[in-house]
């Protein structure tokens, strides 16, 4: 396979993961923060510092709207739930297996 078609599905794969994650309103960032170490924030920083190593001035702000398709205040007052005591134990516990980029570790 070429370079160039392997950009363009991994393109594509990454639109499709973007688009289940918006559809899927009921998984909270927590919990798939907790079960797979990222989550849609950690997405949208890692879209965010792909575009600045390539140029792009595109803030966090702008990148969470790509990646919630809509804006990260309206993302919460429409689908976010306070998180519970067991998640955020779960959240602390699991620390060292969240992806890097995420700014938990440190």
């Amino acid at each position: 396979m070429d370079k160039k078609t392997q950009t363009e599905m991994e393109a594509a794969a990454f639109r499709d993961l973007i688009k289940h994650l918006q559809r899927r309103t009921d998984a909270q960032n927590i919990d798939i923060m907790n079960l797979a170490g990222f989550c849609r924030n950690c997405l949208s920083k890692w879209y965010r510092n792909a575009g600045l190593e390539r140029g792009e001035a595109i803030s966090y702000a702008e990148a969470q709207h790509v990646i919630y398709g809509m804006s990260i205040e309206e993302w919460k007052e429409k689908h976010q739930g306070k998180a519970t005591e067991a998640q955020l134990k779960t959240f602390e516990d699991t620390k060292p297996l969240h992806a890097y980029v995420s700014g938990h570790q440190k």
